[in-house]
């Protein structure tokens, strides 16, 4: 148990910014899946530009490593451009 009023408050935070962060991945996740089954090449174009920028802001408030970002923002590019 804690014995600070401050760590009482971290913890408190922590855990209001576990369950926020935990939204945001699995928002993301969804939001990859969404884009990796679609066969319709305008509706990828549409979600791409979507998805990079959530990608970008995952990484900046360190949800998600930079270059894992990178590599996922890669990957999604190699496939949209093999789509016909």
């Amino acid at each position: 148990m804690a014995n600070h009023k401050s760590s009482e408050k971290r913890i408190r935070s922590n855990d209001a910014k576990k369950v926020r962060n935990r939204y945001q991945a699995k928002t993301m996740r969804n939001a990859l899946k969404d884009i990796r089954t679609t066969k319709d090449k305008t509706e990828a174009a549409k979600l791409l530009p979507q998805l990079t920028t959530m990608l970008d802001r995952l990484a900046k408030t360190n949800v998600i490593h930079k270059n894992k970002a990178a590599n996922l923002k890669s990957s999604l590019a190699k496939q949209f451009n093999k789509m016909s």
